[in-house]
């Protein structure tokens, strides 16, 4: 199957080329403009119903016509020249607020507004909330609704706010905004330079890197433009997947999904540039299309295995009872896929078609390079792999060790910039009133048996409520319209977003919820904080399933593809190590060094996805030129020099390129994305020059052939000409002497 994809790729390259070029610009348009549209701005409405927080959902949507989609607002409203508010200044702004209320807010519409894309134009809901105590402001509720990722969205908030900004002025008022949809596009503005600059340093690192190994311009922009084609062309799929299933998107998954392949993407093709290259130096008379299809159709075998191993892993979230995961997973299993059929079709034709100009102007084929880094460390491994092996495992046990007073946080993290005008808003309203005003936490009441409810019966569980420590203020019953349902607002003296206020709603709250409910009533406490405290359940209890089925599914693809029991394991406790040497490290840094309450709940889960899957591509890749070379004759510990030699290049390029995509994310505002980016670029830089071109290399010195047991390869004659029967070899001794090809 796999040389058949290959072979024919290679076969009719222009072919493979035009329908790619054709179906990735195509998908990619069909892409960018569903996507706003397929995602699910609301994170509580992947929870079950058995969690409290999304059973509070359920009834703000049926009683009180609350939208998933809806992005509520807190807008401050004070004098402009300082003074406290009179009682007519209240009802000026009551009024010029009634008048915002009924007019339609415009969508604006430039030259940059992607096409397709959704009208958002809509009229605000406004209702006053309350007046601070020292009367130096009025805060009036707001609720736009749509996807708040949506540029136009955001570009409808940006209009609003300005109206409204301008409107209130002209009475001699000022405003100011924050919450949700507020906070998100000021730290959007306020990063768009820094976002701007790191996004391109990172393209130059990318470039820069691939010139420097290949010494070729082509070489160095072509995995580029090849992995943007399939990458559009495989987030076009999951859109359109997800369009005729109705199953929604997280908002995060089109960004992961872009960010995984571009890692993957370029690693695949550069493990296919590494070999096309040696195929091509070891023999100069064969045609480019020759050397392609050779190459690819061997390589190609692990680069299926590998990506495997990544749809194996993403896959298992599919078991998850945390929705955000079980759409996750499958969305980037369905995109890696397509990135795999890329890899076998669109990277094999253009290699065929390019050939030697693939590396055009270098005159590295002409000659065989010198030994080399990738050599010298081929043969002290090689030699002496005990050392090599220690040396490793001390250094992964050491960064390990930080496991032994790791903390989970599970915080939100902010938004990390706490100097935009959103958090300056927040920080007004947060010294007259309680933190929790413009995200507050809400008791929903509803008749076990349907019936109406009276908002009397409900007296006795509001001073509950208010006799908690950390409840600030209890807002009066409000009824829903059909009178089956009341909420009661509670204004939390804790950061909604922060752990106080989660442990506050997890457990004082709720305890006071189920102690003093009326009989015959039921009640759920929903909110931004309750939401993240089931958040924090729900992904606890999935950890425990999705790893041990993911690193199941993962050993039986290594165990297929390397037709042995003891490789497989040697390479599932290397990455193992290098998982908690990650998390580790992690943890030492984040609670030490930058002085956090613990490591983001969210990073066991993603270091175990991005490092462990990713970083088995390293390992199936050594492991399977090892086995190769092992097939030849000679010493063991000499094929696994050459196998280092041959490798090393490609792994350490591929790692270096993956980790500086995911560094770049050390760099955002947001503390979690901080953590997140370095853990993963920590991680793969140990797959990759730890793991794989040193622990994994070492143990198969260490245990020569029978590395393979049961099935140990065959020793074969290989000819000269083959690739990678060119050059040197080590001895066991360490003795260089060429070996017997034929």
């Amino acid at each position: 199957m796999i040389r058949a994809l290959t072979g024919f790729a290679t076969r009719s390259p222009w072919k493979v080329i035009a329908l790619w070029a054709v179906l990735g610009i195509a998908m990619t348009i069909l892409g960018q403009a569903f996507v706003f549209r397929t995602t699910q701005p609301s994170t509580g409405e992947f929870l079950p119903t058995t969690y409290d927080s999304a059973a509070a959902l359920k009834v703000a949507e049926e009683h009180f016509g609350v939208r998933p989609d809806a992005n509520p607002l807190t807008m401050l409203v004070a004098r402009a020249d300082g003074t406290k508010l009179s009682e007519s200044d209240e009802r000026l702004i009551d009024a010029e607020a009634a008048k915002l209320a009924r007019r339609e807010v415009a969508m604006p519409k430039t030259a940059e507004t992607p096409p397709f894309t959704q009208d958002r134009s809509q009229v605000p809901r406004i209702s006053p909330a309350m007046t601070a105590p020292d009367r130096t402001f009025r805060l009036l509720s707001v609720e736009l609704t749509g996807n708040p990722l949506d540029p136009g969205m955001q570009d409808l908030y940006r209009a609003f706010r300005d109206q409204a900004r301008a409107e209130f002025a002209e009475a001699g008022l000022r405003t100011g905004f924050t919450a949700g949809l507020a906070d998100s596009v000021d730290t959007a503005d306020a990063e768009k330079t820094r976002s701007t600059v790191v996004g391109s340093a990172m393209l130059a690192v990318i470039v820069l890197l691939h010139v420097l190994v290949f010494r070729s311009v082509l070489a160095a922009l072509l995995p580029l433009l090849v992995v943007s084609v399939i990458g559009g062309a495989a987030a076009g799929v999951v859109v359109a997947s997800s369009l005729l299933t109705g199953v929604q998107l997280d908002a995060s998954t089109p960004q992961l999904i872009s960010v995984v392949l571009i890692g993957i993407g370029i690693d695949y093709f550069l493990f296919l540039l590494f070999r096309f290259r040696e195929q091509l130096r070891s023999r100069p008379d064969q045609t480019g299309r020759a050397a392609a299809a050779e190459v690819a159709g061997r390589v190609g075998t692990a680069i299926t295995s590998a990506a495997l191993t990544i749809v194996a892993a993403f896959s298992t979230l599919g078991v998850a009872s945390f929705g955000q995961f079980r759409v996750l997973g499958p969305a980037i299993a369905v995109s890696v896929l397509v990135m795999l059929l890329g890899s076998l079709t669109l990277m094999p034709a253009l290699l065929a078609v390019t050939g030697r100009k693939m590396f055009w102007p270098s005159r590295d084929l002409r000659r065989e390079p010198p030994e080399g880094m990738a050599g010298r460390m081929g043969r002290r491994v090689a030699t002496r792999p005990a050392i090599m092996a220690l040396a490793s495992l001390a250094l992964l046990g050491a960064l390990g060790a930080g496991l032994a007073g790791m903390h989970t946080d599970y915080g939100q993290g902010g938004s990390g910039d706490r100097d935009t005008a959103a958090a300056r808003t927040a920080a007004e309203i947060s010294h007259a009133l309680p933190a929790g005003v413009s995200d507050p936490t809400t008791v929903f009441v509803t008749a076990s048996d349907g019936g109406r409810l009276d908002t009397r019966v409900l007296g006795g569980l509001s001073k509950a409520l208010a006799a908690v420590d950390g409840v600030g203020q209890v807002a009066p019953a409000v009824p829903s319209e059909d009178g089956r349902a009341v909420r009661i607002d509670l204004f939390l003296t804790a950061d909604p977003r922060g752990q106080r206020a989660r442990d506050l709603v997890s457990g004082p709250v709720r305890d006071a919820v189920v102690a003093h409910r009326p009989d015959g009533t039921e009640a759920h406490v929903g909110g931004t904080a309750a939401i993240f405290a089931d958040i924090s359940s729900a992904v606890s209890g999935d950890l425990k399933v999705v790893f041990p089925v993911a690193a199941g599914l993962i050993s039986l693809i290594l165990l297929l593809l390397l037709r042995s029991l003891l490789a497989p394991l040697i390479l599932m406790i290397s990455v193992g190590l290098g998982f908690a040497a990650t998390l580790g490290a992690s943890a030492l840094v984040s609670q030490n060094l930058l002085d956090r309450p613990g490591v983001n709940f969210m990073l066991p889960l993603v270091l175990f996805l991005f490092v462990v899957a990713l970083g088995t591509d390293y390992n199936i890749l050594i492991s399977d030129r090892i086995r190769e070379e092992m097939e030849k004759p000679g010493p063991a510990r000499a094929a696994v020099a050459r196998a280092v030699r041959h490798t090393a290049p490609a792994i350490a390029t591929a790692g270096l390129v993956l980790a500086a995509s995911f560094g770049s994310l050390a760099v955002n505002p947001n503390p979690g994305t901080q953590e997140i980016g370095f853990a993963t670029a920590l991680g793969i830089m140990l797959s990759a020059f730890v793991l794989s071109i040193v622990l994994v290399p070492a143990l198969a010195a260490l245990l020569g052939r029978s590395i393979w047991w049961p099935v140990r390869p065959r020793r074969t004659e290989h000819t000269a000409g083959h690739a990678g029967g060119h050059g040197q070899t080590g001895r066991a001794d360490g003795q260089e002497r060429p070996v017997p090809v034929g």
